[in-house]
């Protein structure tokens, strides 16, 4: 029988493969939608409606004629950047005022904390629809308000991290030494704490790319006839039996993409982690 351990380290690095590999060739697919996309994703072929997978239309046509293959590619290239964009301001704003709550305490962190708590009190989702429901549905809008409504939780953890951390001799010596606020806590206790933060923003790409696949299907995301993974959706709904390829590719394509992220967060948490390592 194979050994506990190195069961154990396969299972790990097979996880860490799988998902870098879906990661990857997602990513790929969008970046090059333009030269792999065979057909123009919002151009209607009149004589090709609702036609299933075939050798001219690989995944099918929709009910204007456009290629599904193509729409799905170029949907990509905006449910990544959501995904990229806000969780990058989710980070930044949560790895800031984590730092500052965690390093002065105090009234300070009294007040970032409770900050912090209010925000939670209201369901992350139900506070975009309605933030998103004042504003004109658009990428822009879409990408700021998912990372304005999201930082919470990297705040919580960057506090942690940093309140063990500044009590470290390291932290100690350079405090003695002279150091600025500012360096202590980008230039000493920030490099320390980025494993976690790195683990975080890696499972926040998922929940974003759900979120912005889930204000798409509700008509409160990307505008037709831009292509999404959730208007796309949105769209096959009602044509379900006739035209199932229509919501079983976007489908997929949103299953793949989140499993290869969270896969690829958990087996970063493994590795970083020395508790999990040995």
């Amino acid at each position: 029988m194979m050994p506990r351990c190195l069961r154990r380290c396969l299972g790990r690095h097979l996880m860490f493969t799988l998902g870098l590999g879906i990661v990857l060739v997602m990513s790929l697919a969008a970046l090059f939608a333009p030269l792999i996309a065979p057909h123009d994703p919002n151009m209607p072929h009149e004589h090709a409606v609702l036609v299933p997978p075939c050798a001219e239309f690989w995944l099918g046509t929709d009910r204007l004629g456009r290629d599904v293959f193509s729409r799905l590619l170029y949907g990509g290239q905006v449910s990544l950047w959501v995904g990229f964009v806000a969780v990058g301001i989710s980070v930044s704003i949560g790895t800031v005022l984590g730092l500052i709550s965690g390093y002065f305490r105090g009234w300070v962190d009294e007040i970032i904390m409770r900050g912090v708590d209010v925000m939670l009190c209201f369901p992350s989702f139900f506070l975009i629809l309605a933030v998103i429901a004042f504003l004109e549905p658009g990428l822009t809008n879409i990408m700021v308000v998912i990372g304005l409504t999201s930082w919470m939780g990297v705040a919580r953890l960057v506090r942690a991290e940093t309140l063990s951390l500044r009590e470290r001799e390291f932290v100690a010596a350079a405090r003695l030494a002279g150091c600025s606020t500012a360096r202590m806590l980008f230039g000493h206790i920030l490099p320390n704490a980025l494993a976690p933060i790195l683990i975080t923003a890696t499972l926040g790409v998922a929940g974003a790319i759900l979120v912005e696949s889930s204000l798409s299907f509700l008509g409160l995301g990307m505008s037709p006839p831009t292509p999404s993974w959730g208007n796309m959706l949105q769209d096959g709904k009602n044509v379900l039996e006739c035209a199932p390829w229509l919501s079983l590719y976007p489908g997929l394509a949103i299953l793949f993409t989140v499993l290869g992220y969270n896969l690829l967060g958990e087996s970063l948490r493994d590795w970083l982690d020395p508790r999990l390592r040995q």
